[in-house]
This record gives C-alpha cells, sequence and structure tokens, in this order.
C-alpha cells in the first residue's frame, strides 16, 4: 500500500513538478513476469523516477545502511525503505553475496521485477563504471531477462556531492531486453559471468551515451584515482586468464 501511496499521492507528483519526467521504450518491460532492470547510476533520486515511470512496481535491493543508520534520519530511511518494498542486503562478499541471492532469486521467483545498478554505487563523476558480475549470477541463475535502463538528468537534478534538488528534465531510456539462455547450464563459469556482465555494461553505455571506465567505482570512491589504477591492475591481473570482454565492442 505505502509503495503506491508514495507513488501516486505523497512523493510522485512533486517528483513530476521537479523533473517533467518521460519514459522511452516502456513497450520493452514486459507487462507481468520477471525480469532484471539493471540501470545506471548516477544519483539517489534514480530510485525515485525508475519506480514512477514504470507502471509495475520494482523491488530494489537496497544497500543495509539504509535501514540501520542510528538516530531519527535512520528511522525515517528504514521507514522508507520498508515501506516502499525494497530489501536490504550487505554488500560484502562471500556469504553476505550469497544471501543477496538468495533475496533476488526469491523476489524473481515470485514473478517481479527486480532493480539492480551493476555498477554496485554511484558513479563519483558521472561516467559509466565496471559492473560486479553479481548481476549476472543473478540473471543466469534465475534464467530471466535482464533489461538495460539508463537514467539521464538524475544527476543535474541531484548533483554529486550535493544535498540540494533543482528543477531539470529527466528522461528514462528502457533498451531491449538481454536474453542470456544461450548459457543455460554454464552459471558458476567466472569467464562467462565477466562476459554476461560487460555485455548489460555495453548496452548500458549505449542507452546512456556515458563515458565507460574500466575499474570499479568503489575503488575511486575508496582510495582516490592513485588507488584506482593499483586496483584496476590488479583486476586485470586477475582476470587476463579468463580474457574478459571489455564493452567496446558488442558480445556476439
Amino acid at each position: 500500500m505505502w509503495y503506491w501511496l508514495f507513488k501516486q499521492i505523497l512523493i510522485g507528483p512533486l517528483l513530476r513538478v521537479l523533473g517533467r519526467p518521460r519514459i522511452e521504450g516502456l513497450e520493452n518491460i514486459p507487462v507481468d513476469g520477471p525480469a532484471i532492470l539493471a540501470s545506471n547510476h548516477l544519483a539517489v533520486v534514480d530510485s525515485l523516477y525508475l519506480p514512477l515511470m514504470v507502471p509495475r512496481r520494482i523491488t530494489f535491493l537496497a544497500k543495509s545502511e539504509y535501514f540501520t543508520t542510528p538516530g531519527l534520519k535512520g528511522r525515517i530511511n528504514r521507514f522508507f525503505y520498508s515501506a516502499s518494498g525494497q530489501v536490504p542486503i550487505d554488500r560484502r562478499g562471500g556469504e553476505a553475496a550469497q544471501a543477496a541471492l538468495r533475496t533476488a532469486s526469491r523476489v524473481l521467483e515470485e514473478g517481479n521485477l527486480l532493480g539492480l545498478y551493476p555498477e554496485g554505487t554511484r558513479s563519483p563523476d558521472g561516467r559509466l563504471y565496471k559492473g560486479k558480475t553479481g548481476i549476472a549470477r543473478m540473471a543466469l541463475e534465475c534464467g530471466v531477462p535482464v533489461i538495460p535502463v539508463a537514467m539521464m538528468g538524475t544527476n543535474v537534478m541531484n548533483p554529486i556531492g550535493s544535498k540540494s534538488y533543482r528543477p531539470t528534465k529527466i528522461t528514462v531510456r528502457v533498451g531491449e531486453p538481454l536474453d542470456f539462455s544461450r548459457y543455460e547450464g554454464l552459471e558458476g563459469s567466472r569467464f562467462i559471468e565477466r562476459a554476461v556482465t560487460d555485455e548489460i555494461m555495453y548496452a548500458l553505455m549505449n542507452l546512456s551515451e556515458q563515458e565507460y571506465v574500466d575499474i570499479y567505482a568503489a575503488s575511486l570512491k575508496d582510495g582516490g584515482p592513485a588507488k584506482a589504477g593499483a586496483v584496476a591492475a590488479r583486476d586485470a591481473a586477475r582476470e587476463a586468464a579468463l580474457q574478459p570482454r571489455i564493452p567496446d565492442t558488442e558480445a556476439s
């Protein structure tokens, strides 16, 4: 109930005034059945404008910090995300990653739309960063299509590092579904998961028209350019044997 109240009455009308949003390619989202919506991530309001413009309900996997922050702000965040049906996940690896996969599987098995940000965090500078392979693992194990979605203009409304919101024009651009059924039975392969993830990022790069950066956004946020370069070199060395496909050409 709260999801639709937020969307139609409490928040939605204000968002429409501030963002004058429009959606392109809505026909690419199925009217029923499970699918993953894979979106770029420019600003906090991405998670508001995407559900606003899609008629079906979307469940996002939200970082657990939104549910555990202390104080008044924490209680408000916890109420909002819980009431709107968002699901907390621990973004650390290991068992936390498996728990996130189980949560995503439950959402998809119920025939719902699952919203994910393959970059794992907001872009620190408006560019598109390397995708994490968790999305590929979810798509392959659940056997569902991945629909790329480009959010455009949200970083103008809520600039990086700012808590202010300014009127602008928001566009939600939905691409054609990506079918990975050709990889059936190959889930669990690091090579396949990287190839699937890169294909998703390639589609997002084309939709959003963002510059692509082949490092994880979190690496840049956590340690600055120097650490990001070291992390990129380390990741490249680890994945060299797998011959990962960087999304500069379309996957075959």
